[in-house]
């Protein structure tokens, strides 16, 4: 498969396949979530820079948040396991309450 020219800051993906911008920064945050070379960071002037995520990135990231939410304590669980704050949590699980409607 041809390798995609384009990349998606975490923001923009996050509004293109409307999921919890947080959400999506608790996934990225460990690499080996998304293939090598689908999630990249990109300099943007400040210290940290920031990500961003190919097509293809974006689709393993679909497939991936799928997957979660199929497993038993679904987004919660993980996020648990990943140790996220407890407040980001609350605040991601709201989001997802919100989908269920």
């Amino acid at each position: 498969m041809a390798r995609s020219r384009f990349i998606y800051t975490l923001s923009q993906v996050a509004g293109m396949i409307g999921e919890n911008l947080e959400l999506i920064e608790e996934v990225t945050a460990n690499s080996d979530n998304i293939s090598e070379g689908e999630l990249v960071y990109v300099s943007d002037g400040s210290e940290d820079g920031t990500k961003g995520l190919t097509e293809n990135g974006i689709e393993e990231l679909q497939s991936l948040l799928a997957d979660i939410r199929t497993w038993d304590g679904g987004i919660r669980k993980f996020l648990i396991e990943t140790q996220c704050d407890p407040k980001v949590i609350d605040r991601i699980m709201a989001d997802e309450m919100k989908r269920d409607l």
